[in-house]
């Protein structure tokens, strides 16, 4: 268990550059080029995550300024997912998940039951968290663990399903995306997609980020989208001239900088990616495997972080108004990049499409979230969690909003 604590200590900046060199020498990569590879893997993800410091940084207070000025009391806080990540570790299902996982996958591969190898061991912690609420629910631990196990495979198997239409496009050749929060909308957003198709008028309106920037000029670029949806969010939170300003550009910044970041991760992804295909090839014609990656590598695409900015105020917006909820957001409010990473794809980058399946997913999310906050908030207490200063509930949009997470607990708690 000292192991894996450290591995875990590691975090996905160190652990995946890792994992990615011992993959590239398994390849047949030679050992430079597969270190440089893991690196340079590495360095994009330092930048992804400095990039969404930067939103977290901004958007956090902008959303508490919003609801304080609309005088509504909402009493359970959205810790945002490095808290939930940190109690699903600290469960007693986290001490086993990386085991669990790797299990799973392995026994699905050996199967021909997923194309998918998942080497992204960081965010197991998806499936973790969802074995922690089932343990605080039926205080089963063996229950616990057969839900992250499960979520573990239907993840995989979401990965499998949508990854020719990831690749295709967010241009990523053999990957696919197994993340335990993005892959748990494709099912929602696919049938809602379809829905649009057959309601006269809004299924004509395209707006891919292309389409907006021919239409609208200079304005309609994603840094010009970013500068204006920034301004819109301080002038909605009351901010002073300066501090709308600053919060402008820091959204113009956002949309500048993550493509480039995500263009740096995937400098040392392809090589890697190549390599794979090469070795599959040789070694077993006719069959294809994936490697699966966190979805940071898509959240870059102009639509996915376009949509996100746009439902920032709408779900704040949507947490005042909707009867029952009682999640306050505002820590996972950088996370609406990766909710709706994977429903871009279906849209096929249309936004207004995109904003349309996102409101919907965070409507029911909200209220998932407000379900689970007890269990949420005792998952917390056995992790020994030090809760923020003035929280006594506390819940979270992902992973506490996840619709997989969600059936999956009640299932298990018919069970327990």
């Amino acid at each position: 268990m000292s192991l894996i604590k450290f591995i875990l200590d590691l975090g996905a900046v160190v652990m995946l550059p890792i994992i990615i060199f011992v993959l590239g020498l398994l390849f047949g990569q030679k050992p430079g080029r597969a270190f440089r590879a893991g690196i340079t893997i590495g360095i994009g993800f330092i930048g992804i995550n400095l990039v969404i410091g930067l939103l977290v940084n901004n958007l956090g207070p902008a959303a508490k300024a919003m609801v304080e000025n609309m005088g509504v009391s909402l009493n359970v806080i959205d810790v945002g997912w490095p808290a939930a990540a940190a109690i699903a570790f600290a469960s007693k299902v986290g001490a086993f998940v990386i085991p669990i996982g790797l299990a799973v996958n392995i026994l699905m591969l050996v199967t021909r039951t997923t194309k998918t190898v998942n080497v992204d061991l960081w965010n197991y912690w998806h499936f973790a968290f969802t074995g922690a609420l089932v343990t605080a629910a039926t205080g089963s631990l063996p229950l616990g663990m057969v839900a992250a196990a499960i979520n573990a495979a239907i993840v995989l198997k979401l990965g499998d399903w949508t990854a020719p239409m990831v690749q295709e496009f967010y241009g990523l050749p053999g990957i696919s995306l197994p993340h335990g929060f993005s892959a748990a909308y494709v099912p929602i957003a696919i049938p809602l997609n379809k829905l649009i198709d057959k309601i006269p008028g809004i299924n004509k309106i395209e707006a891919s980020p292309e389409q907006i920037s021919k239409r609208f000029g200079v304005f309609g670029e994603p840094v010009m989208l970013g500068l204006i949806l920034g301004v819109i969010l301080g002038l909605l939170a009351k901010y002073d001239a300066k501090a709308t300003l600053n919060l402008g550009m820091s959204m113009a910044g956002v949309m500048f900088l993550m493509p480039r970041m995500v263009k740096i991760l995937m400098e040392g992804l392809i090589p890697v990616s190549e390599a794979a295909k090469a070795f599959i090839q040789k070694r077993f014609a006719g069959k294809e495997f994936y490697i699966g990656l966190d979805s940071a590598v898509a959240i870059g695409h102009p639509a996915a972080i376009a949509t996100a900015l746009i439902l920032v105020p709408i779900t704040i917006f949507l947490a005042l108004i909707i009867p029952g909820n009682r999640v306050l957001p505002f820590g996972d409010l950088a996370t609406i990049p990766f909710m709706v990473a994977m429903v871009a794809p279906i849209t096929k980058g249309n936004v207004f499409r995109s904003v349309l399946i996102g409101a919907v997913v965070i409507a029911v999310g909200l209220l998932i979230a407000t379900n689970v906050s007890p269990l949420h908030t005792q998952a917390a207490i056995d992790a020994a969690f030090k809760f923020p200063e003035g929280a006594t509930n506390i819940s979270s949009i992902c992973d506490g909003a996840n619709p997989l997470t969600w059936i999956l607990l009640k299932l298990m708690q018919i069970f327990g």
